[in-house]
């Protein structure tokens, strides 16, 4: 895992890759280009590329509209801004109407670093996963980035995709890599407890998962990088066969992917399920790593998690 890249470079990429070989992708931005990395894309095809200034709400009715036509638009923008400003159009001029729009959105989480806590957003999740019909994705790494977006196209729907801008390590290997909308991916098994964890967030599960078994603890370790739709049946199947679950995200721990692990166990399979996340607070402004460190999205946290759900079991 030496080589890192951004989900949001690999974002860029892919748009200009599969935009050679769909001809009726355009592209929505923001005034952000550059940041979202949509300017590789606007660099290919420049006639296929809109800046819709700093007018998110407007660029999402934009990007509904053109769909009705047969053109299948990304419509891009810091996720703070999309899901934030753009909410009420992604509700009603998208999801209402469940038109076939996807929606970019880079600059997640708090590794957003020195932009801090207005721009650091930790609530997307949870708020795209209450619009019916939504499609909700948190890619790992640049690989499954790539991966996601080709599946977004091929998918008929609204699609929410949530990039970061700090480079992660590259876990997947490109020739060897299968991605399914809906389907979670075991990276390791495990028979003692089981981490759940997306986005930026899986790279340090799978050092967890060393530390952890040192100490004698067998974890299983699943990239759960769609959280709607949420896997339900290898949640439940891990709940089963470990007893103990740990949540990991770079979101807000109330509404995202562990909110969405807690609701398909507590029905089928009752088990321990402890969540790593930001802790109901606002991000701050500040390095990457040291705010990580501050709100606990670390490997040793997620270990020290594991351990107190081991001891919860039955």
């Amino acid at each position: 895992m030496s080589e890192k890249k951004a989900t949001r470079e690999a974002y860029g990429e892919a748009l200009a890759e599969f935009g050679a070989v769909y001809k009726n992708i355009v592209v929505f931005d923001a005034d952000l280009a550059g940041a979202t990395k949509t300017s590789i894309f606007k660099k290919a095809f420049p006639d296929r590329h809109f800046d819709c200034g700093i007018a998110e709400g407007n660029m999402v009715s934009a990007a509904a509209g053109i769909s009705t036509t047969g053109l299948i638009p990304f419509a891009s923008s810091f996720a703070m801004f999309l899901a934030g400003r753009a909410f009420e159009q992604i509700r009603n001029c998208i999801g209402y109407p469940h038109l076939n729009v996807k929606l970019g959105a880079t600059h997640g989480g708090i590794t957003v670093g020195e932009d801090g806590a207005t721009h650091q957003c930790l609530e997307d999740f949870s708020v795209m996963r209450t619009i019916p019909g939504m499609t909700v994705i948190c890619p790992a790494d640049a690989v499954e980035a790539r991966a996601a977006v080709e599946a977004a196209i091929k998918y008929v729907g609204p699609v929410y995709l949530r990039f970061g801008r700090a480079a992660t390590p590259v876990i997947f290997d490109k020739d060897n890599y299968s991605f399914e909308i809906g389907k979670g991916i075991v990276m390791a098994d495990g028979a003692d407890v089981t981490i759940i964890a997306n986005g930026y967030m899986v790279s340090p599960s799978l050092e967890a998962r060393e530390l952890l078994k040192a100490e004698g603890i067998d974890a299983a370790v699943i990239d759960m990088h769609t959280i709607k739709p949420l896997d339900n049946e290898l949640v439940i199947r891990y709940a089963e066969k470990t007893g103990a679950i740990v949540t990991a995200e770079e979101h807000n721990i109330i509404g995202g992917l562990g909110s969405a692990v807690c609701e398909a166990v507590c029905g089928k399979a009752p088990v321990p399920v402890l969540r790593v996340g930001v802790e109901d607070q606002f991000g701050r402004s500040g390095k990457v790593q040291p705010l990580l460190e501050y709100y606990g999205l670390t490997p040793k946290n997620i270990a020290e998690k594991c351990k107190a759900a081991v001891r919860m079991k039955k």
